[in-house]
């Protein structure tokens, strides 16, 4: 019996021309023949202004291979604390109302929200289904509200019991919570104040882009090679989070005793103070190459002998998995770990390298040190052992069939079948 042809509705406050995994998915359904919409807002992040091209021609950004684009007006992210929360209250508000009409008259079998920070962005999706009459799934990707408090964005215990009942209606709404990690499940269970059924809960991780996947990539135009040297690299946000007091104190620890060298790429809130330390340290084994976009990775990936991840602990991180870990298992390199919780369990269970606990700079050079003793052979199968683990857990194609499956099912039940 062939498949159904569905009509998904996709609610994303960030969507193309933004670099996000959210693209992937349309991009798959589509090629699969199903009718996608994308309500999202105007391409901002991360630098905070709108893009240029989109600015010069908002037309072109309309469609994106073969899914329609309904954009709605908001606030800019901006540099400023207070823009970013106008940014954030101004989609939901504009998504809800403006999207609305936009979308009015149309009929959707699914309606799927990407929930990145902030979780508020499902509330139009809330809205949406109710009005469609159509289930409603949402990527549970952070935990709210005990991310505002992990990174120190919201301490008020009466303010995050506030974005506490936010949490609440919204699940308690919603069809299917899709979630990103193992570890989630009972933090979301304990807002779902009515009577939630076991499928109603799906584990659902993220995937890497296809890039990280490829078997060969052109030399990087950010390092060269050097076989003399052992080469661990960071790529990602440079915040308090990531905590790279620890990675320096490992890098100094090192530092002369083994030939390593320390790639980090991207930047973030504690960029000027990373810098500051390097220099006054006379780190010379540090390299900080800022921030590059998303196509200069894989080759970069390719030339390192390590990719390290890291996370300060506390009961948020440590149910998370970030994004970057399953990029660097795709990339088939040998993972450094100074992280706790789920992550690590990935980094053990995929044999693809060696984790620490979080913080502790000691251990993060002593598993820098371990790894670098052994041989390129027994480095490689590291690798390969990680790639495969990311093939059978992590691989796109078979969790947006999982995906396509649960919109199938949901319109049956729906329609009473």
């Amino acid at each position: 019996m062939p498949k159904k042809r569905l009509k998904v509705l996709v609610v994303t406050q960030y969507f193309w021309p933004e670099n996000m995994r959210i693209n992937d998915m349309v991009r798959d359904f589509v090629e699969k023949g199903h009718e996608v919409t994308v309500l999202t807002g105007l391409p901002n992040y991360p630098d905070g202004e709108v893009f240029p091209r989109f600015k010069e021609d908002p037309e072109a950004f309309s469609n994106y291979q073969g899914a329609e684009i309904v954009r709605v007006p908001m606030v800019p992210r901006g540099k400023r604390s207070i823009q970013l929360a106008l940014n954030y209250l101004s989609f939901f508000i504009s998504a809800s109302t403006v999207g609305a009409l936009k979308l009015k008259g149309r009929r959707f079998d699914a309606v799927f929200v990407y929930a990145v920070s902030p979780i508020l962005s499902a509330i139009p999706a809330v809205v949406l289904g109710r009005l469609k009459r159509a289930p409603v799934f949402v990527w549970v990707l952070d935990l709210w509200p005990e991310t505002l408090r992990a990174v120190n964005v919201i301490h008020n215990p009466k303010l995050l019991g506030l974005v506490g009942k936010a949490v609440s209606w919204i699940y308690n709404r919603t069809d299917y919570l899709l979630l990103q990690s193992h570890g989630f499940f009972d933090n979301v269970r304990q807002y779902c104040t009515r009577p939630i059924d076991a499928e109603r809960l799906v584990y659902f991780p993220s995937w890497a882009e296809d890039d990280f996947s490829a078997k060969s990539v052109a030399p990087s135009e950010l390092v060269e090679r050097d076989d003399s040297t052992f080469t661990v690299v960071f790529a990602g946000n440079v915040g308090e989070a990531q905590d790279f007091p620890a990675i320096l104190d490992a890098a100094e620890a090192l530092r002369g005793k083994v030939a390593i060298r320390w790639v980090i790429v991207g930047d973030g809130r504690m960029s000027g103070w990373l810098e500051e330390q390097v220099r006054s340290r006379a780190l010379d084994n540090v390299m900080l190459l800022g921030r590059h976009p998303l196509e200069a990775m894989p080759p970069l990936f390719a030339q390192a002998d390590a990719l390290l991840v890291s996370l300060r602990t506390n009961d948020v991180f440590e149910k998370t998995i970030p994004g970057k870990v399953q990029a660097y298992l795709a990339s088939g390199r040998p993972v450094l770990g100074m992280i706790n919780g789920e992550a690590a369990r990935v980094i053990q269970a995929s044999g693809a390298g060696f984790a620490c606990e979080s913080g502790n700079g000691t251990a993060l050079a002593q598993i820098t040190e371990q790894l670098a003793s052994l041989s390129s052979l027994e480095r490689q199968k590291m690798g390969e052992s990680g790639r495969r683990y990311y093939e059978q857990e992590f691989a796109r194609p078979a969790l947006l069939s999982r995906l396509e499956g649960l919109f199938g099912s949901a319109t049956l039940r729906r329609s009473g079948r």
